[in-house]
């Protein structure tokens, strides 16, 4: 029996495959199984996978289904006493399990660590700092209010808790990690390892871009968890609701540009706006959204991605943050 399970599912992730392995290969923590759950890959994923010479890595192939259903067929076959997931376009830094399996053992109360994030293109280089929350035991309201732990590439939990859970609903086609961490905050303390250790790579054919699938399912996840554990202040639904729709907008409002998107985003805006009561003071947030969605509906593609990643270029310069993204991590 291994200390730790790493649960990689991978479907068509020949161009990031490698580098995301290695990084659980390089870990400082070594007692480890790697296990990857090929998706039905119908490039050279497989290929490269067997490349790899080290008896800690299991493949096991199957027909394409999905995510949720990888990662539970992964799930399936973990022997660690704790796990963690893993996509496959994602990277660890080497001290990863390391940190979070500490943290757990020096806080016998906790049965899941997740650390902090930073977003990273498609050459590796950092794109944006994440939110970098710091919050340990009950998290579920924390939780409610945001999915701080940013991706599903983040905890390291106890195999007996997320097995109690029954693994990922695999009837959700978005927002998968959002339901299970809430679900493990419902029964069990969390414990943060503050410091970035995974970096999430932002990309435009990720699940996450199709905005109207990952809205319907962040609803679907908010309203099922409102109803297992109802709160006194109401209040806190629409601040859910607002920093949902900051992270929507957000999303639209990244590369590549196209005037649907635009559209998308400036609909999300409105619902924003519907549901933050502080609004009215937070004027130059919105201004600075309004003028995106307008630069991206009004002028042509190619103008408005230029004018816009001029602009990004030189506040990254200035405040190293994309500022739509610092106001919401703020928030």
């Amino acid at each position: 029996m291994t200390s730790i399970s790493v649960i990689i599912p991978s479907y068509n992730s020949e161009k990031t495959i490698k580098k995301t392995i290695e990084s659980v290969l390089n870990q400082s923590f070594s007692d480890l199984e790697l296990i990857v759950i090929n998706d039905g890959s119908k490039d050279s994923t497989l290929e490269i996978i067997s490349n790899f010479q080290d008896s800690r890595i299991k493949i096991f192939s199957f027909d394409n289904s999905g995510g949720n259903i990888s990662r539970n067929r992964g799930l399936k076959y973990a022997t660690g006493k704790f796990v963690s997931f893993l996509d496959a376009d994602d990277i660890w830094t080497p001290d990863k399990l390391a940190s979070q399996l500490q943290a757990l053992q020096e806080n016998l109360g906790a049965k899941v660590a997740y650390s902090w994030t930073d977003s990273i293109d498609d050459n590796g280089e950092i794109l944006l700092s994440g939110m970098h929350i710091t919050v340990n035991g009950d998290v579920y309201e924390k939780l409610l209010v945001s999915n701080f732990l940013e991706n599903g590439s983040n905890p390291l939990i106890l195999r007996e808790a997320i097995i109690e859970l029954g693994g990922f609903d695999e009837s959700l086609n978005a927002a998968q990690d959002w339901d299970m961490w809430l679900r493990l905050a419902y029964k069990f303390n969390f414990v943060c390892v503050p410091s970035v250790q995974i970096l999430y790579r932002i990309s435009p054919n990720s699940v996450s871009s199709n905005l109207a699938r990952q809205e319907k399912a962040c609803l679907q996840v908010l309203k099922r968890a409102y109803q297992v554990r109802p709160l006194t202040d109401k209040n806190i639904w629409r601040l859910s609701l607002t920093n949902l729709y900051i992270y929507l907008i957000c999303k639209a409002l990244q590369q590549p540009f196209n005037r649907y998107k635009g559209a998308v985003a400036a609909i999300f805006l409105w619902k924003y706006l519907l549901n933050d009561s502080s609004r009215f003071q937070r004027i130059n947030l919105i201004l600075r959204l309004l003028f995106k969605i307008a630069v991206i509906l009004i002028l042509p593609t190619t103008l408005s991605t230029t004018l816009l990643t001029s602009m990004k270029t030189k506040a990254k310069k200035i405040k190293h943050l994309n500022p739509f993204i610092q106001t919401f991590a703020a928030s």
